[in-house]
């Protein structure tokens, strides 16, 4: 799994929590629909903005959005923790 798998799983997680479509929250944020479907498959990595809005609109923090992903200065490369 990679930091863009990791968040992908973190967001799917959020939206369920929250019961809102990725229509919907796409239409909170303010993007399209196939952005919300691209970040939820690991297919692009949120801008800093976009990752605000969509803390913002599921309830929750950038941090939660990122669970599990952290950067190994000895390794030179990103720690995936796996979810439960």
């Amino acid at each position: 799994m990679d930091k863009r798998e990791r968040f992908a799983v973190n967001l799917r997680q959020a939206r369920d929590t929250a019961g809102i479509s990725q229509e919907e929250l796409a239409e909170r944020i303010e993007v399209h629909r196939t952005e919300i479907s691209l970040l939820e498959r690991g297919g692009r990595e949120p801008r800093l903005g976009t990752l605000v809005k969509l803390a913002v609109a599921l309830g929750t923090s950038p941090e939660a959005l990122c669970g599990g992903i952290a950067w190994d200065p000895q390794a030179r490369d990103y720690r995936i923790d796996t979810p439960r």
